[in-house]
């Protein structure tokens, strides 16, 4: 195992200012591997990239490149490229000369220079274009270019940071299928960063999922889209509703109100969960004998492959669901979902829990702020509590100075029959907030929670 591993990055962290933008990032690559480094904007995924190449320098941890520590090597010592996502041609050299850049630098024979070049022509389809000048490619081609300029040096490891976001849909496409097929060509570890869920789950033998500067998941494709592990990977990778849920015992679930068989097991009796339903996994009939459940539909998309319809359950639950078949807005239709299409995962809080300081019998000081309590008996002041409020017990204003605290809206998601917000709290903290009311990311928020939803015990307790 060990020989096979070609990058093994051990506790990286990266902060800028206070911003930590990478924490504890702990991940191996082995060697001839297609992995992909995905997450949203900002989560840290172009950094770590950058600090493979050797451009950022990392606070802490390292790097290490078959055994051997890299992490204050600088990055043209690295036995690694880079392609980027604006591709950073020579504007005054021919194709020809900008994929030989590199090797003239090496001072190699004129011989082996063509010889190399011509073979990463031929692999990228651009022999007839040797002689054209860069600008006066398409975008396509021009990456297809800054790919053969990083290739023809025999990397060790290529570094692409989201090199086709340029291109439109259609190139895009046809430029994934052509990279696929030059990494199995070519036998070489690909280091891929993007954002598109679907150009990850097709190119990439193992998928990273970043999300806030830490590891959410690492796993195939397959594994990352129908195991995921917590909300955020099952919300960002494909479409699907996340519902509460509640475990009743191995192999059998409760969610929407109703019991459903399941394949999951081990996770206890009566455990809060949260299940994932895929909107392809719903079937969708229009004659309700036989339903596990029955609906109305809300609305009916064409999307090309497939219709995308929201139906309304009979006790007021909202599911996603696509079908070949078009079903009429305002029809009532039978539902039905098979156990092994039904994902259950472990829930990763069921409320908020927070440090306080007692101030006085009525009083607690929490996320900057004094709050008022309901009498507390047995403590004294300056002890150190332990907080609880429920998700439901925490209200949102829309102006942050109606607020005991003020807040921004980091992160929402549709549970079905309500809204699961997570709040950075302006000076630090967090909360988590289901509500009926519809936010949106980046909204500006008060907050505020009434003296009788602050349950308080000790810290130990």
């Amino acid at each position: 195992m060990a020989n096979d591993i070609i990058i093994d990055i051990k506790h990286l962290c990266k902060s800028f200012g206070d911003k930590k933008v990478l924490e504890d990032i702990n991940l191996y690559v082995r060697r001839g591997e297609f992995i992909t480094l995905l997450g949203p904007s900002g989560c840290g995924k172009t950094t770590l990239l950058r600090q493979i190449a050797g451009f950022i320098a990392p606070d802490s941890g390292c790097i290490l490149l078959e055994g051997k520590d890299i992490s204050s090597i600088p990055p043209y010592k690295r036995p690694l490229n880079t392609v980027f996502q604006r591709y950073a041609l020579f504007p005054h050299l021919d194709v020809y000369d900008n994929i030989a850049f590199g090797l003239k630098l090496q001072k190699l024979p004129k011989d082996e220079i063509d010889k190399r070049v011509q073979k990463m022509l031929k692999m990228v389809s651009m022999t007839d274009y040797d002689d054209r000048s860069v600008e006066s490619l398409s975008g396509g081609q021009q990456q297809r270019v800054a790919i053969a300029r990083a290739l023809v040096n025999y990397p060790k490891v290529l570094l692409l940071d989201e090199p086709f976001a340029a291109l439109d849909l259609k190139m895009r496409k046809d430029m994934q299928i052509e990279l696929k097929e030059l990494h199995k060509k070519m036998g070489i570890t690909f280091i891929y960063v993007t954002h598109d869920q679907e150009e990850a789950l097709t190119l990439s033998d193992t998928v990273v999922v970043l999300n806030e500067g830490r590891i959410q998941q690492i796993g195939t494709p397959t594994d990352i889209y129908n195991e995921p592990c917590n909300s955020f990977v099952a919300d960002f990778i494909g479409e699907s509703t996340i519902l509460n849920g509640r475990m009743i015992d191995d192999y059998r679930v409760e969610f929407m109100e109703m019991e459903f068989e399941c394949v999951d097991k081990d996770f206890g009796k009566d455990v809060p969960v949260d299940v994932v339903i895929r909107p392809e996994d719903v079937y969708i009939m229009s004659k309700t004998d036989g339903a596990q459940f029955t609906g109305t539909v809300k609305s009916c998309i064409f999307k090309g492959v497939h219709y995308e319809m929201f139906v309304e359950t009979s006790n007021g639950y909202e599911l996603m669901v696509q079908d070949y078949n078009c079903f009429e807005v305002g029809s009532l239709v039978g539902l039905y979902i098979k156990p092994s299409d039904i994902q259950v995962m472990r829930k990763e809080r069921t409320c908020n829990t927070l440090e306080a300081t007692l101030v006085d019998e009525t009083h607690i000081d929490m996320l900057g702020a004094r709050w008022e309590c309901l009498p507390q008996e047995g403590f004294k002041a300056g002890d150190s509590v332990k907080v609880t409020v429920d998700f439901d017990k925490v209200d949102l204003l829309d102006h942050q100075e109606d607020g005991q605290i003020a807040g921004e809206v980091r992160f929402l998601l549709y549970k079905g029959n309500h809204y699961h917000l997570t709040i950075d709290i302006d000076g630090g903290g967090r909360l988590w907030v289901d509500t009926d009311d519809i936010w949106d990311k980046g909204d500006l928020v008060g907050v505020n929670i009434r003296p009788q939803d602050l349950k308080i015990s000790r810290c130990d307790g």
